[in-house]
C-alpha cells in the first residue's frame, strides 16, 4: 500500500480516494462471501455497532463502534485497516465519531486503537477522516492504546496542520507587506548579479580558451538572432527612415529648410534610433524566446538534468546566446541605419532633390564618433536583451503559466534596461563632448 505524506496536507490523498473508490465499488468489486467477523467484535454487547458489508474471502474486517462502559464515552477501532478493511468502515464509522463527537461538544473523545491488529496509509487516513469529524463537532479527538508500529505510521501525518486551516488567508500588516516586497526585491538583485558576474566569468574563459565555446550552437544562435530578424529590421528601418524624413520635411518646408533633412535623419539614426529600435525589436522578439526556451526546459528538468551530469547550464545554454548577441546585433544596426536612409533618400527625390545630394549631406555631417557611438550603444543593449532574455528563463518556476509570465517579464525588463542605458549613454556623450 502507498502511503504518501503531502505537506500542509493532512491526509493521505490517494490512500483517501482508493478508499473511497473501493467504498463506492464494493457492489460491484467484492462478491465474494461476508466475512468472518472475529467473536471478539461482538464480545461488547452495550456498544452501537455498525453494518458490515461484504469483504474479500478470510479478511478478518474491522469495526468502529462507541463503548459507554464505565460512565464514559470512547470509541473502539478493531480489526485490520488496510484497503478493504477501511473501505468497508468508512462511512459507518464517520456516522458513528459524528455521533458520538455530538454528545461531547467541546469535550475529548477518546479512541482505543489497541485492537488494531494492522493498519497502513488507507488505516491512518480513516483516523484523520475521524479527528476532522469530531473536529467538526467542537470535540477534539485523542488516540490511545496504539502500537509502536502504529504510532511511527501517525506521527508522520497526526501532527500536520488541517488542511481546512490553509485556506484561511493569512491577514497581513503594511510592515509585513512591505518587508516582503522588499526581501523579494534584495533577492532578486542578488540573482541578477550572481547570474552576471557567472556569465562574465564564464565568457572570459571562453575569449582566453576558444576551444571550449560551442561554436555551433553560437552560430545557430546567429541565425535566430540574425538572419530570422533581418527582414523585420530592415522593413521597420525603411519605414522609420521614410516616416521620418517626410515629417521632417514637411515642417522645414515652411522655413525652406527641407535640405537639412539628410543631416538630420543622419545623425539620429546612427547616433541614437538606429540601436535603440533595433535592440527593442530584438527584446521583442529574441530575448522572449530565449526565455521560452530555456523556462521550457527547466519546466522539463532538462536544466537539472545537466546539473546532475556535471554541466553547466550556463555555459552550454547562455554563453552561446550572449556571443551570438554580441556579433548579430551591432551588424543588425547598421542594416536597420541603411535601410532608414533608403526611407530618406526616397523622399528626398520626390521632393526634387538628387541623390547625390542626399548621400554626400548625409555622409558629410556624420562623423566617426557618431557611428562608433551608436555601435557601442548596441553592444551594451545586446548584452542587456539576451542576458534578461536567458536570466527570466532560468528563473522560471513551475505551472501552466511560468513560460509565459518569464517571456512578458524578459520583454518588458529588457526594453526597460535599453532605455535605462540609453539615458544613461545620452550623459556620458554629452560630457565626453561625442
Amino acid at each position: 500500500m502507498l502511503f504518501i505524506v503531502k505537506k500542509n496536507n493532512i491526509l493521505s490523498k490517494p490512500c483517501q480516494e482508493g478508499a473511497q473508490q473501493a467504498k463506492g465499488n464494493s457492489a460491484r468489486a467484492f462478491h465474494f462471501p461476508r466475512a468472518r467477523i472475529s467473536s471478539a467484535f461482538h464480545q461488547r454487547s452495550q456498544g452501537t455497532a455498525v453494518t458490515h458489508h461484504q469483504l474479500p474471502k478470510d479478511h478478518p474486517g474491522a469495526s468502529v463502534v462507541v463503548d459507554q462502559e464505565g460512565g464514559s464515552m470512547q470509541l473502539l477501532i478493531r480489526g485490520r485497516l488496510d484497503a478493504p478493511g477501511t473501505a468497508h468502515v468508512w462511512d459507518a464509522a464517520a456516522a458513528t465519531a459524528r455521533e458520538a463527537a455530538a454528545r461531547l461538544p467541546g469535550r475529548e473523545l477518546a479512541a482505543d486503537c489497541s485492537a488494531i491488529e494492522y493498519m497502513d496509509g488507507s488505516g491512518a487516513a480513516l483516523l484523520l477522516k475521524l479527528r476532522e469529524v469530531v473536529s467538526a463537532q467542537g470535540a477534539t479527538l485523542a488516540l490511545t492504546g496504539l502500537g509502536p508500529r502504529h504510532s511511527r505510521l501517525m506521527d508522520l501525518t497526526w501532527h500536520c496542520p488541517d488542511e481546512t486551516d490553509a485556506r484561511i488567508p493569512e491577514r497581513r500588516g503594511l510592515a509585513h507587506r512591505v518587508g516582503m516586497a522588499a526581501g523579494d526585491t534584495l533577492r532578486a538583485a542578488r540573482e541578477m548579479v550572481t547570474f552576471v558576474g557567472e556569465a562574465s566569468v564564464i565568457i572570459a574563459g571562453a575569449i582566453a580558451h576558444p576551444s571550449r565555446i560551442r561554436w555551433k550552437d553560437v552560430l545557430l544562435s546567429c541565425v535566430q538572432v540574425g538572419v530570422d530578424s533581418l527582414f523585420i529590421i530592415t522593413l521597420i528601418g525603411f519605414l522609420m527612415g521614410l516616416i521620418m524624413s517626410f515629417q521632417s520635411a514637411i515642417s522645414l518646408q515652411r522655413f525652406g529648410g527641407e535640405i537639412f533633412v539628410p543631416n538630420m535623419l543622419g545623425l539620429v539614426m546612427f547616433r541614437e534610433m538606429g540601436p535603440l529600435v533595433t535592440a527593442i525589436l530584438l527584446a521583442a522578439r529574441s530575448g522572449s524566446a530565449f526565455a521560452a526556451e530555456i523556462g521550457t526546459m527547466k519546466i522539463n528538468e532538462e536544466l537539472d538534468a545537466l546539473t546532475t551530469m556535471g554541466l553547466s547550464p550556463m555555459r552550454f545554454l547562455v554563453v552561446p546566446k550572449l556571443l551570438s548577441s554580441l556579433a548579430m546585433v551591432p551588424l543588425m544596426t547598421i542594416f536597420f541605419n541603411l535601410a532608414s536612409l533608403v526611407g530618406g533618400a526616397i523622399v528626398m527625390l520626390s521632393l526634387g532633390y538628387p541623390l547625390v545630394t542626399f548621400t554626400s549631406r548625409v555622409f558629410k555631417y556624420v562623423q566617426y564618433s557618431d557611428f562608433f557611438g551608436g555601435m557601442l550603444k548596441a553592444l551594451v543593449f545586446a548584452v542587456l536583451v539576451a542576458g534578461v532574455g536567458c536570466l527570466r528563463g532560468m528563473q522560471t518556476r513551475s505551472g501552466a503559466s511560468a513560460v509565459g509570465l518569464s517571456t512578458t517579464s524578459a520583454v518588458v525588463t529588457g526594453i526597460i534596461f535599453i532605455a535605462f542605458a540609453d539615458g544613461l549613454f545620452a550623459v556620458a556623450y554629452y560630457y565626453l563632448k561625442i
